[in-house]
C-alpha cells in the first residue's frame, strides 16, 4: 500500500515505514503530523477522487530539523565582466511514515 501525498509545494509518495526530507514543517522532533492524501493505492485499487479521500489519511511522527546541504547559484554574463556566488541552505524536515488509513 502507498499512497501519494502533498506537502510543502511538492508531492511525494510514501510507504508505511519511509523516512524522507520534506520543507520545514512547523512541528517538534517526536510530534505527529497529518500530511494531506492526493492518491491512494491499496495493492488492488487506486484511488484519486478528493471524494472518496476523505476519510484518507498519512501519519508521520517528526524525527528532526535540520538544514539541507548548500546549493551554490553561481550568475555569469559573458563579455560584461558580470559573475555573482550566492548559497543556499533550506530548512527540512526529516518525517518517518507511520500508517497509511484508507
Amino acid at each position: 500500500m502507498y499512497a501519494i501525498v502533498k506537502t510543502g509545494g511538492k508531492q511525494y509518495k510514501v510507504a508505511e515505514g519511509d523516512v524522507l526530507d520534506v520543507e520545514k514543517l512547523d512541528a517538534q522532533p517526536g510530534d505527529e503530523v497529518t500530511l494531506d492524501v492526493l492518491m491512494l493505492n491499496d495493492g488492488t485499487k487506486v484511488t484519486v477522487e478528493p471524494a472518496a479521500l476523505e476519510g484518507a489519511k498519512v501519519t508521520a511522527k517528526v524525527i528532526d530539523q535540520h538544514r539541507g546541504d548548500k546549493v551554490v547559484v553561481f550568475k555569469f554574463h559573458k563579455r560584461k565582466r558580470y559573475h555573482r556566488t550566492r548559497g543556499h541552505r533550506q530548512s527540512l524536515t526529516k518525517i518517518e511514515v507511520t500508517s497509511i488509513q484508507g
